[in-house]
């Protein structure tokens, strides 16, 4: 059978546009197994998914689908589907709303939580019960008593079935490499355009070293790799490491764990080794931010010398009442002080992720982050308004608190977004974006800021992409119109 795995059009994210590590994965173990996989990754196709598909001809489509863009991922469903294919969805949101994608009958099956182990056994089961040739627009039926004994998956069988949820594997050094191979790498971008200036062309890829973090910050949802914090050894990365430098000719890998420095001892270690079989020529970065509590002045100084070039911390506020009380992040200002300091010294870059509007806060704890900002000084900082996802604690709390949410639709939860997607107590959605706006205009517009930027050729190449950026990050919302809520307290679970 041919499998064919597709990422959906990306409209809300920026000029961005690096690999999908996920199908990557999944890509892998289906190629390891003896399977004929394709990728297909909208955001940087050329033909529509639709006109692929009526050229060849697809057995299974597998759909990977973030929860702003699940409505082009039911799209993308319809279109395989109006082909014969059976249609596989899988990522985050469908892991925490399987009920939501099976309501629609263009979607056959879908997979909860990690899915390489369940998408071979699927195809497995497809060779014994490909379902009913059902309709474009009929849902498919699977009989197969084997169905039922695939953990994460949901089905029908005349009504929905879910079986039990897949635990998370322990060994990830069993897990077939991602296949960095199959992406047309040549079309995608560098990993951070707003720190180096976008360079069409890049050969950037994607490293995950570790699953999971186990800490419980209320922003943050883990459907996928779970709380738990599960380590590749330092010789499994190591291989795969080898292969981006001297076989795919990397000119820039970004590791992209949530948390890939949760043992000291081993990301020492990973350094070393680097430096010791010279893959340090490649510059690298941490793509998320690194937890600030667990890094030490030797660890930024090998992760210089084994080819850092830029790494990223999970500030998220100036306010440590904040911190502790709303966001539950366990660290405190001068942990995030002393990582930046240890950093810098280390001549590496740094940037630092910040959260604004979080329920609870006030004006003058969201002036403390930008405080906070202006003082640690990043290469880059990423200011970001507070954003209810399902599965996070903040999705509860807004329910529980009764607050007023204006997000009418999965696109308006788009992380990069300039709009306050909730209201509650005293601070007005309208002062959040305001201080979201006045945030990028203070730590930007200084003047030693200014000149720096101005005197990147990315700025004059990419003129009319910087100038509509500086529009959406320095401009405010006052005379925007009012916010229309799309629910209130418990009607929270009706978004979408």
């Amino acid at each position: 059978m041919r499998v064919l795995l597709a990422s959906p059009e990306s409209r809300v994210w920026n000029s961005r546009q690096h690999i999908h590590n996920g199908l990557g994965y999944l890509a892998g173990a289906l190629r390891h197994a003896g399977y004929n996989v394709s990728l297909y990754d909208a955001s940087i196709e050329t033909e529509p998914l639709a006109e692929v598909l009526q050229r060849e001809r697809y057995d299974v489509v597998g759909i990977s689908s973030p929860t702003p863009l699940i409505r082009e991922a039911w799209q993308a469903a319809a279109t395989a589907k109006s082909t014969g294919a059976v249609t596989i969805l899988g990522g985050p949101h469908l892991t925490l709303k399987p009920d939501e994608s099976m309501e629609h009958d263009e979607v056959d099956l879908v997979l909860r939580g990690e899915g390489e182990d369940a998408m071979i056994e699927i195809m497995q089961m497809l060779d014994l019960d490909p379902g009913l040739q059902a309709a474009p627009t009929a849902p498919r039926r699977f009989s197969h008593k084997g169905w039922s004994e695939i953990l994460g998956l949901s089905y029908r069988n005349g009504d929905v079935r879910h079986n039990p949820p897949r635990p998370l594997r322990p060994d990830l050094d069993n897990i077939p490499y991602p296949a960095h191979d199959m992406f047309k790498i040549d079309r995608y971008t560098n990993l951070n355009p707003l720190t180096d200036g976008l360079i069409p062309g890049s050969r950037s890829y994607t490293i995950v070293t570790s699953r999971g973090c186990p800490f419980k910050c209320t922003f943050c949802s883990k459907p996928i790799t779970g709380d738990t914090w599960r380590n590749r050894s330092v010789d499994n990365v190591l291989g795969e490491w080898r292969w981006l430098v001297r076989d795919l000719h990397a000119t820039e890998i970004g590791i992209t764990d949530d948390i890939w420095n949760r043992d000291l001892k081993r990301a020492k270690e990973l350094c070393r080794r680097l430096i010791a079989e010279n893959l340090n020529r490649v510059p690298w970065v941490t793509v998320h931010g690194m937890k600030v509590n667990y890094g030490d002045a030797e660890l930024f100084q090998l992760m210089k010398a084994a080819g850092a070039k830029r790494v990223g911390f999970g500030v998220e506020s100036g306010n440590q009442g904040v911190l502790n009380n709303i966001i539950k992040k366990g660290q405190t200002l001068d942990m995030v002080r002393d990582a930046f300091k240890n950093a810098k010294a280390a001549g590496l870059q740094t940037m630092g992720f910040f959260i604004l509007g979080m329920p609870g806060e006030t004006m003058e704890t969201m002036e403390d982050t930008v405080k906070f900002a202006l003082e640690l000084d990043p290469d880059l900082a990423n200011f970001m308004i507070a954003a209810p996802y399902p599965g996070t604690r903040l999705w509860d709390m807004l329910e529980e608190m009764g607050a007023e949410i204006f997000s009418h639709d999965w696109h308006d939860l788009a992380i990069q977004d300039n709009k306050a997607h909730f209201q509650y107590g005293g601070l007005k959605a309208e002062e959040v974006e305001e201080k979201w706006h006045d945030a990028y205009r203070r730590f930007y517009m200084r003047p030693n800021r200014l000149v720096r930027r101005l005197t990147k050729w990315d700025t004059w190449r990419n003129a009319p992409e910087r100038l509509r950026d500086a529009k959406r990050f320095f401009l405010g919302n006052l005379s925007a119109a009012p916010k229309t809520p799309a629910w209130s307290g418990s009607a929270a679970r009706r978004l979408g």
